[in-house]
């Protein structure tokens, strides 16, 4: 195609995006409420002590799912690239090869720490003996559903490599919607249940990923959808597919492992500062991931697209897609970010009654404010490259960024210029800008358009 039409791509991205914009944010914001609940149970110590719980788990289960997403970032790129070149005779094959992967993989390590090692775990993550007191259990349950959910990300990326994102929006906010019900049901004990607290939080949790499983499993029995599986077709093992898992897959997990890695050393430093402090940054890090859903929307919508233009042999309309999808999104995060500088105390305030962490988080919450568009972008156009198979340069970006810059920094602001909490966000700030820059640079040199599949 010698000719791009900006507006008929503008709208291809829209359409994309816009479903899993709705998806992530209803789902954030569920999860928001959640925290919430949790944050208005019991005692200030006790809610301190349970939202904490909440944030050292999170950061379990984001380890194991961060390493899903990346090696499913080979599966969307896959299927993005074999419908745009006509090879839709493939899909199946790559759908029963991520699934049966990320489960041997990725999901029983995760099991055996999450059921077996859980206090150490939790130790490991940050946490001292009276968030383990009080979330060990909430941790074990949230580990057994991992199982489950770690298959619906699968699901998911195919989707969504396939250009369709309406049905992980559909069955996203059906089961967050049924979560949130059911955390106020268990956490507070309504209508004759029994009240649990953390421990009902996190069994609601598990068991709206129960529900989404069986819902994608369904779905995937239909031989009428793109993305399906025959019972009947024996597995047969590909060696091009787990090429192309691999290729893609192990930079990728590389670096989640990086970025997960620099959050745990992070979140050490952080939880330093006391349980008090701990939970005015786990407040701030569960409303910046409201922030994250634009980036994310678009940096889908930017992968799936790049991957079909380029099945297609138009590395021009996939550099087009990629910008596109830049500007859409930071538009909508300095929108965000917006609301976050002028309103970042009410919205604390929704988690807590304690002034203090309310203040301390409304602080925060203007310095995310600037984040946001280096964030968005950082975001989407790498979003765009893996869609293209390059993962090497993200996996760059990230050790530099996060693992390097942003622990120095965070060493440096907390425990040598006793700078607080204020001081970890600003070297968060700092770590977005420079990832911003490697990222949009690997893009400009045009090498990502020349990666090849098999």
């Amino acid at each position: 195609m010698d000719t791009i039409d900006r507006r008929e791509a503008r709208k291809d991205i829209l359409n994309m995006a816009t479903p899993v914009l709705i998806e992530l944010l209803m789902g954030t914001l569920f999860g928001m409420v959640d925290m919430i609940m949790l944050g208005r149970y019991g005692t200030d110590s006790v809610a301190a002590a349970g939202i904490s719980s909440v944030g050292i788990t999170n950061q379990f289960i984001f380890i194991g799912l961060s390493l899903v997403q990346a090696f499913n970032a080979g599966a969307t790129a896959m299927v993005a690239r074999y419908i745009g070149s006509g090879r839709h005779d493939r899909i199946e094959d790559i759908v029963r090869h991520i699934i049966l992967l990320t489960q041997v993989l990725l999901v029983l390590p995760m099991l055996f720490f999450g059921l077996f090692k859980t206090n150490a775990a939790m130790s490991f993550l940050g946490a001292n003996s009276e968030m383990i007191g009080i979330g060990s259990g909430y941790f074990r349950v949230i580990a057994m559903g991992f199982l489950f959910q770690a298959f619906n990300f699968s699901i998911f990326a195919s989707l969504r490599g396939a250009g369709d994102t309406r049905t992980p929006m559909k069955v996203n906010l059906f089961v967050n919607l049924f979560n949130a019900i059911g955390n106020a049901v268990l956490i507070y004990g309504l209508f004759g249940f029994p009240e649990l607290g953390i421990l009902g939080a996190g069994i609601s949790t598990s068991v709206a990923h129960i529900i989404a499983t069986i819902i994608l499993s369904i779905l995937l029995l239909r031989k009428k959808n793109i993305i399906s599986i025959d019972l009947k077709k024996k597995f047969k093992y590909d060696k091009d597919i787990i090429y192309n898992l691999t290729k893609i897959g192990i930079p990728a997990s590389l670096e989640q492992i990086a970025l997960r890695a620099g959050i745990i050393i992070f979140n050490r430093m952080v939880s330093s500062l006391g349980t008090e402090a701990y939970a005015t940054h786990q407040i701030a890090i569960n409303i910046l991931r409201l922030s994250f859903t634009p980036g994310q929307a678009f940096g889908i919508a930017a992968s799936t697209v790049t991957g079909r233009s380029l099945g297609e042999n138009n590395s021009r309309l996939a550099e087009e897609y990629i910008k596109i999808s830049s500007r859409l999104g930071a538009m909508v995060s300095l929108g965000m970010g917006g609301v976050f500088f002028f309103f970042g105390t009410a919205l604390a305030s929704l988690y807590t009654n304690s002034q203090t962490i309310i203040i301390g988080a409304g602080e925060v919450l203007k310095l995310i404010a600037f984040i946001q568009p280096f964030q968005a972008i950082q975001l989407i156009v790498a979003g765009g490259l893996r869609g293209a198979g390059d993962t090497i340069w993200t996996l760059v970006s990230s050790f530099i960024g996060i693992l390097v810059i942003r622990s120095i920094l965070t060493y440096v602001f907390v425990n040598i210029l006793f700078l607080g909490l204020k001081g970890a966000w600003t070297a968060i700030f700092i770590d977005q800008f420079i990832r911003c820059v490697l990222i949009w640079g690997r893009f400009r040199t045009g090498k990502w358009k020349y990666v090849e599949l098999r």
